[in-house]
């Protein structure tokens, strides 16, 4: 089983604005794909996992959320950085309509994107991380068994300092940014796997 790092998309890898609710809006910070980058050639399977409540509240449609992923994909790419995968939710437990409006196992916190990822690409949540500007990225990690890092970037700064005093647990890093993360998760994890079992 593969390790994987999973990256929150607004706010971690590009601006936060509220809500990307046109194509224009969407802005990826100039450390993101170096980031994204340095896990690629570290041998870890890298995701996105995101919120799109947006699409609830009728803000924005389904087809937008592709649109701004296919975008985002091709900047990455320019810059030889790779996506393995982007798992999303549309849902909100109080607004919008059925069946957007529901209770429902993939808005984070609630750890159902980390799980079909790892049902997905047969990935070890234990040996996992993931990033993320909310302390919902953190706790969502921490019910999958990963790792869960915060930075300060978007919304990360003003929970960090007005929040953090009512968190059941702490983040196990705090990053400046998700390039600081990502060299965090680099240094704290084993360079090569080794196989011990004896044939």
């Amino acid at each position: 089983m593969e390790r994987a790092v999973f990256i929150d998309r607004d706010g971690t890898l590009n601006d936060e604005v509220g809500y990307v609710n046109h194509l224009s809006r969407f802005r990826l910070f100039d450390f993101a794909a170096p980031a994204i980058r340095l896990l690629n050639q570290a041998g870890w399977r890298t995701f996105v996992v995101t919120n799109q409540s947006g699409v609830a509240r009728g803000f924005f449609d389904e087809d937008l959320v592709k649109r701004v992923h296919s975008h985002m994909l091709k900047q990455l790419a320019r810059d030889e950085a790779r996506i393995d995968g982007i798992y999303w939710c549309p849902h909100h437990p109080t607004a919008g309509q059925p069946p957007y409006r529901q209770e429902c196992d993939c808005r984070k916190p609630q750890p159902g994107l980390l799980h079909r990822a790892a049902r997905d690409f047969n990935l070890n949540l234990a040996r996992s991380v993931v990033i993320g500007d909310r302390y919902l990225d953190v706790n969502m990690a921490h019910k999958a068994g990963a790792r869960g890092v915060l930075v300060l970037t978007g919304y990360g700064l003003g929970e960090y300092e007005y929040q953090r005093h009512s968190w059941p647990s702490p983040p196990d890093y705090v990053a400046n940014d998700v390039l600081d993360a990502v060299n965090w998760v680099i240094r704290n994890s084993p360079a090569v796997e080794v196989n011990l079992s004896v044939r």
